[in-house]
Formats: C-alpha cells, sequence, structure tokens
C-alpha cells in the first residue's frame, strides 16, 4: 500500500510541475513586460525630474548645440558634412551628450499602441533590448525644419514590448517626442516597408520637421524594415491621451498576475487538501 501510494504522489507531484511550468511559460511574457514598462515609467519619470532641474539657460544651451549638430547633416544622408564653425564642431564632437540625462536624451509616447519608452542615443544592442534608440547620423530629436530623426527599437522580445505594435500605426495617428525642453507632436503622413539599405525613406525633406519610427518586419523574421514617418504638428497643452490608456494597461496586466498567482496558490492548496484526505484513507 505505501509503494502505491508513494507511486501516486510521484504521479501527482509530476502533473503539479508540468502544469507549473506551463503556467510559468504563459505568465511569463506579461510578468515581464509589465515589469520592463514599470522600469521604462521610471526612467522617463527620472528624465522628466531631472529635465525641471536644469536653469533654462543651459536648457536652451544644450538645443542650440543639438541644432548646430542637425545643420551638418546632409539631406541625401551620405554623412556629416565638415564642420565649419566652432559651435558645429562643438555639436559633432558632443553627439548626443548635450540632450542627455543618465544616458537618456528623451522620451517617446505613442498613444495608438500604448508606449511611453526613453530614448537613448545610439541604436546598439543594448539599448534595442531596452528601450528605444536614436538612430546615428539622422537629426537629434529637438525638432526644427529640415530635420528627419529616426527614432527605432526592437519588435517581438519576449521581455518588453517596445515597437512590437508598430504595424498597427496608421496615417492620422499622432505620437510625442519629448526632449529636455520640449515637447513635440508628430502626425503619421505615411508608413512603408523598405529593405534594410534602403536610406532614401530616411532623407531629409527640405523646409519639413519630420521623426520616423523603424522596427524590424516581418514580425520575428526581421528580413525589411517598417517605417511609420511622422511630420511635426501643433502640440497642444495636457497632450498626450496616452497616459490614462497606459495606465489602464497596467492596471489589466495587474489583474491578469492577480489572477494567475490565485490559480497556482488554489493549486497547491486543493493538491495539499487532496494528499492529506489520501493519508487518512
Amino acid at each position: 500500500m505505501d509503494l502505491i501510494a508513494n507511486k501516486r504522489k510521484l504521479k501527482n507531484l509530476i502533473n503539479f510541475l508540468i502544469f507549473l511550468l506551463g503556467l510559468l511559460l504563459v505568465a511569463h511574457p506579461f510578468i515581464a513586460r509589465y515589469l520592463h514598462n514599470q522600469a521604462a515609467r521610471t526612467e522617463v519619470q527620472e528624465f522628466r525630474d531631472q529635465s525641471i532641474k536644469i536653469p533654462k539657460t543651459e536648457l536652451d544651451r544644450r538645443i542650440e548645440l543639438a541644432e548646430a549638430y542637425n545643420s551638418t547633416i546632409l539631406p541625401s544622408m551620405n554623412g556629416i558634412v565638415d564642420p565649419f564653425t566652432a559651435k558645429q564642431k562643438e555639436g559633432i564632437r558632443e553627439y548626443a551628450r548635450m540632450l542627455e540625462i543618465n544616458e537618456q536624451i528623451g522620451y517617446i509616447e505613442i498613444p495608438k499602441i500604448n508606449i511611453s519608452l526613453p530614448i537613448h542615443a545610439g541604436a546598439t544592442e543594448e539599448v534595442l533590448q531596452k528601450a528605444a534608440a536614436h538612430l546615428q547620423g539622422t537629426s537629434l530629436p529637438v525638432g526644427g525644419e529640415g530635420t528627419n530623426s529616426v527614432i527605432t527599437a526592437h519588435r517581438g522580445l519576449p521581455s518588453a514590448k517596445l515597437f512590437s505594435d508598430l504595424n498597427k500605426m496608421k496615417v492620422g495617428d499622432v505620437f510625442f517626442v519629448h526632449n529636455l525642453r520640449d515637447d513635440l507632436a508628430y502626425k503619421v503622413i505615411e508608413t512603408k516597408v523598405i529593405e534594410p539599405s534602403d536610406f532614401e525613406s530616411l532623407q531629409i525633406m527640405e523646409g519639413e520637421d519630420r521623426v520616423t519610427l523603424l522596427t524590424c518586419t516581418p514580425y520575428m523574421i526581421n528580413s525589411h524594415r517598417l517605417l511609420a514617418i511622422g511630420k511635426r504638428v501643433p502640440y497642444h497643452q495636457g497632450e498626450p491621451a496616452d497616459i490614462q490608456k497606459l495606465s489602464e494597461t497596467d492596471q489589466w496586466n495587474k489583474w491578469l498576475i492577480a489572477i494567475i498567482l490565485l490559480l497556482l496558490l488554489l493549486l497547491i492548496l486543493f493538491l495539499k487538501s487532496k494528499s492529506k484526505k489520501k493519508i487518512r484513507h
């Protein structure tokens, strides 16, 4: 009888471990993405808090340097022209450091796909695993005529949403870019799929203020690049409306994680209760 009871216990334990493993596999993306969202929110809030403390004269100086850097970029995207003023030399030498707070140069908010992400300088793999990145060689995200700032992020990471839903962006959707001093709004005027080597679509358009969002496509294959091209529109105080949407999404994620943990607790209690009944018999 003891042998039969032990076999039953072992079978129950194996079944429980299999169920637990399956539950963890299902829950992992939700938990990981929730934790990433909270970390991104914290980083964005720190950027906001620190930027407020910088004197206006210093903010203006930094933005002026960024604009000087932008003025050195050729519309054809063939590289950066030789600097011809001291300010442009300084702007190039500093690259995005004039905009940085703790290595963050701003943040992007996209209501349509419910994301708020820090923007870091340079699209390194380390940055792309956790945040959006400014593509070096394109305009810094400070606005101005004759600029096109390219912001890129990964798709399909199980640990972070990032630009996974960028394919949902449509013409007319508005997104927001925030730097040390300014809040900038952009309306999508075109979405397109290009070859990785097609830099023509990233070119500066004379007289236009653009931000282009870039990620890989098709989903999980990543052979091409998906673009959402935005053109500057007036920013109205009180925008963006995504704060509420992001809050609602976070609340849903919290409930989902709570339900999963509750199911796990109920399963453990059920198995313990069942085990006690067998021992009594």
